[in-house]
């Protein structure tokens, strides 16, 4: 894909400043940015690399004020530099698209219902029943189970498998390697010591506008389903298990897990490696630090917590100033015994 500056100043309602038909041809880091490349600059720690950058265009704010020339040929003025980098992403990702249409190399069973200019790629597997809906993108070697039904507008990347019976909303985004509808880990203890597994006969019901990252797994629930609500983003490499609910355009960052029929509420953020015991309800606007273990529901909407188990932030910052220094606090109790 190659674009002007002067179109790229007019598809985001910003305001030209030099060469208006310099070419850009990809996105690059202020600091890596070359010939033909689209850079920006929002955070202004960065701002000594827009007087030494060798791409094209820079996106700035419009209140930016140079100290120096900036050495792009062409600087675009705009109210919101990551917004607009967002829109100018997602349009040179358009050009990447696969081309519509069902390779030779897929099955798709017979009775499957696909949309239009739906794109199926090679050694695709769509069994019995399945429904996908207009434009969506299956790239190659994605399984999708009886009865399975994805939305409109969806892109499945290579790998996705989707057992049977699961829903997937309109405009979802999947990536290499997501499992939906997985059994929950759940088994029956015997007398004997032995497990006898629990059939798990719900689904996974991912609604509109959901991504997933990649190697993430969503199981599917004993009864009923487990929810993924709209908006929600996941990382790569999450664990959700059986009956899970998790809310409205809540964010969690990777290898964060949620144990079985925990609640999470809307507008939560997750950090990294976060885990959550099971049977729990965890308020809307809860934000939980990185590595933290979440062993209690949380009532209160927008708390924030660190630590495991988990403490009010503030708590466990005070806890962690003195926790680091017990050594030498011991040392000197030490020393004082010694001089009774």
């Amino acid at each position: 894909m190659q674009i002007a500056a002067k179109e790229i100043a007019q598809l985001l309602g910003g305001t030209l400043e030099g060469d208006g038909d310099v070419l850009v041809n990809r996105p690059a880091k202020i600091e890596q940015g070359g010939t033909g490349t689209l850079t920006f600059l929002a955070n202004l720690r960065y701002e000594h690399y827009a007087y030494t950058t060798k791409a094209a265009a820079v996106l700035v704010p419009r209140d930016f004020k140079p100290t120096q020339p900036v050495a792009a040929s062409a600087i675009i003025r705009v109210d919101d530099v990551y917004n607009s980098l967002r829109i100018l992403m997602e349009k040179f990702g358009e050009s990447a698209q696969a081309a519509a249409g069902v390779s030779a190399q897929s099955f798709v069973h017979g009775s499957a219902d696909l949309g239009e200019n739906v794109t199926i790629g090679s050694f695709s597997v769509v069994e019995e029943g399945v429904k996908i809906g207009d434009g969506t993108t299956i790239y190659p070697q994605v399984f999708l189970g009886k009865n399975v039904s994805v939305g409109i507008g969806c892109t499945l990347y290579p790998g996705v498998k989707i057992y049977h019976d699961c829903v997937i909303g309109d405009n979802c985004i999947l990536h290499s390697n997501v499992v939906i509808g997985s059994d929950g880990f759940g088994f029956v203890p015997q007398p004997d010591g032995s497990f006898l597994k629990l059939p798990q006969l719900g689904n996974v019901v991912l609604e509109p506008d959901v991504e997933i990252g990649a190697n993430t797994t969503i199981d599917r629930a004993t009864m009923g389903s487990t929810y993924i609500r709209q908006g929600a983003k996941l990382d790569n490499l999450v664990m959700v298990a059986h009956n899970v609910d998790l809310g409205e355009h809540t964010v969690v960052a990777a290898q964060a897990g949620f144990a079985g029929s925990t609640k999470i509420g809307k507008h939560c953020r997750i950090g990294g490696q976060a885990g959550f015991v099971g049977h729990i309800e965890v308020a809307d606007g809860t934000q939980v630090q990185a590595q933290s273990g979440v062993a209690a529901s949380v009532k209160q909407p927008g708390t924030a917590l660190y630590g495991s188990p988990a403490l009010p932030y503030s708590d466990y910052l005070r806890s962690y100033a003195v926790f680091k220094k017990l050594p030498e606090l011991y040392r000197k109790i030490n020393e004082l015994m010694k001089k009774r």
